[in-house]
């Protein structure tokens, strides 16, 4: 099988012809940090961050960070050390980061609905030297939980700093009361930020120093550091801008969590590439994001399948909530056929499917702007486009060897973003980067035209008497009933089949369906061996706060 010089299998001319927009960046900029600089010198007084009604221009966003910087460096952080930052979107996250950055040191991003145990993993595995957190979370648990970790250096940020204000409504918490011994072990960061420190010289990021030690969310075993180089950033962050066509200075919604790779890729970093304001909403919760629309007016967000779900089914929603977006991305979790049509019918916007994963630093195949995506008529799977310039993704069996068009095998990927192996893990990093092409584990296939689709993970796969069950066709099949808000699939012990099909869903609000209705509407649907032999209705599907919904948890429920 041929591979085109730009990654996509030969197929038919056009797809071969990417558009200018689409084509690898000339030149990217070695690091963000170099990126954001020359944002500043552009637009020093256009607005960097938006937080609620808080306002940090680009000249002000540099200043705070450099003094971050300074004090990082005379508390002793020397290039390379890590500095752990565990906040949600807040202005907070974007000075740490910067600072870090700034700094010479290397960032790992925690998620902040870590408990003790996971936290402690992080904090020991990366050797973490500094530790950056909301208040509340460290005189709460982390405290004690970085008592016996690396870490000697630690800045706190109340998140309700930086809204003008100080709408405590909003977040739903009150200032948290400070004793009067506070400051013995942990700093203000918004005092440092304001202290006016100079950052340390000669620490400017390299393409190839290590950005972050970004930890897997574990849905297949204990997290593991993917180490995504300035490089690996700064290549995708100007893809994300050039391919989306966005004007210079427009808003970038953070819908995804900074703390992952979608949202600390393809909104942060591309946003600052495109000098434009990144408007921050805390975290998640659907009737606060919509408001948020509505006031800043944003271009641009990506977010999971299922915050689409969540905003779409919210009472308050309306046409007008979407109207200013140019561009809707989703990423992070699969995005079923039924929910772009129903999305554009309701509310306007195309959402564009993805594919990326932390070990590429986010996307590795998009869809061009000029095109929609095709659905796989054999399946209904949506495709995820198609692959990015300089980026090479192969569909390969278990030896490695391509497999023809149209064939299932594992996805495997060489390009600019993928990123050079695992934190002090040589023996997982050579048995999922083999002569550094990444082995995704995900099952796909491509097809005659060079369009990508995702089966499945690997491991997920269904035996059902010998038969291959992928989970993904069947929640597919379950989107489209009306009522279905969210589905996940998971193979569950049989005597007779050794597995057999059974699905977990939550109904969309005022919705009613019962488990018989849905296991008739998939058997009208599906081969005999594929529908779900039960189906289990839950309020709310177990997610990772990326919004990827985790069918291990399913899988161990009695």
């Amino acid at each position: 099988m041929t591979v085109a010089p730009n990654g996509i299998y030969a197929a038919k001319p056009w797809l071969g012809r990417l558009s200018e927009a689409q084509r690898a960046p000339a030149d990217p900029p070695p690091s963000v940090v170099h990126a954001f600089r020359e944002a500043v010198a552009r637009a020093p007084r256009h607005t960097a961050l938006a937080y609620f009604d808080g306002r940090l221009s680009y000249a002000e966003t540099d200043a705070l960070s450099d003094s971050v910087a300074g004090h990082l460096a005379a508390r002793g952080l020397g290039p390379g050390d890590r500095v752990a930052i565990m906040l949600q979107n807040t202005p907070h996250f974007v000075l740490a980061l910067l600072g870090a950055w700034k700094a010479g040191a290397t960032v790992v991003p925690v998620n902040p609905m870590y408990k003790t145990g996971e936290v402690r993993h992080v904090l020991h595995d990366a050797e973490v030297t500094a530790l950056i957190c909301s208040d509340r979370a460290w005189e709460s648990y982390l405290r004690d939980t970085a008592a016996d970790s690396p870490v000697r250096i630690v800045l706190t940020a109340c998140e309700l700093d930086l809204q003008t204000r100080g709408d405590t409504r909003v977040l739903g918490f009150e200032r948290l009361q400070r004793a009067a011994d506070a400051d013995a072990d942990a700093d203000d960061l918004l005092t440092v930020a304001r202290a006016g420190a100079q950052p340390p010289t000669g620490r400017e990021p390299a393409a190839d120093g290590i950005a972050l030690i970004s930890y897997t969310s574990g849905t297949s075993g204990t997290p593991k550091g993917a180490m995504n180089l300035h490089g690996n950033i700064t290549y995708n962050a100007e893809r994300q801008r050039g391919g989306h066509g966005i004007a210079e200075g427009a808003t970038y919604f953070g819908l995804a969590p900074l703390f992952h790779i979608t949202g600390m890729v393809c909104q942060l970093s591309a946003c600052f590439a495109n000098a434009g304001t990144l408007a921050l909403a805390y975290r998640f919760e659907a009737g606060v994001v919509l408001d948020a629309f509505l006031e800043h007016r944003p271009a641009y967000t990506v977010g999971p399948s299922t915050a689409f779900m969540a905003l779409a089914a919210h009472p308050d929603v309306t046409r007008d909530h979407f109207s200013s977006f140019e561009v809707i991305s989703s990423g992070g979790a699969p995005l079923p056929p039924a929910l772009v049509e129903k999305f554009r019918a309701a509310f306007g916007p195309y959402i564009r499917n993805g594919y990326g994963l932390t070990e590429c630093t986010a996307p590795c195949a998009s869809v061009p702007p000029e095109h929609e995506v095709p659905v796989d008529p054999a399946s209904g799977t949506l495709s995820v486009g198609v692959p990015g310039p300089d980026t090479v993704v192969r569909i390969v069996d278990e030896q490695g060897a391509d497999v023809p068009f149209g064939e299932h095998g594992e996805i495997a990927v060489t390009g600019p973003q993928v990123v050079p192996g695992y934190w002090r893990r040589a023996e997982a990093t050579q048995a999922t980067f083999p002569q550094g092409e990444l082995r995704t584990g995900d099952i796909g296939f491509m097809d005659a035209d060079g369009w990508l689709y995702v089966v499945d993970r690997k491991k997920d796969m269904i035996n059902a008497s010998g038969f291959k069950v992928w989970p993904r066709e069947v929640e597919d099949v379950l989107y489209g009933h009306p009522a279905v808000r969210e589905a996940a699939v998971v193979g569950v012990p049989d005597s007779y089949r050794g597995e057999s099909v059974k699905a977990y869903v939550s109904l969309r609000p005022g919705a009613s369906a019962d488990p018989d209705e849905l296991g008739a509407y998939c058997k009208e649907r599906l081969a005999a061996y594929k529908y779900p032999r039960e189906v289990e209705i839950l309020p709310e599907l177990p997610k990772t706060t990326s919004g990827k919904i985790l069918r291990r948890e399913l899988r161990s429920q009695p």
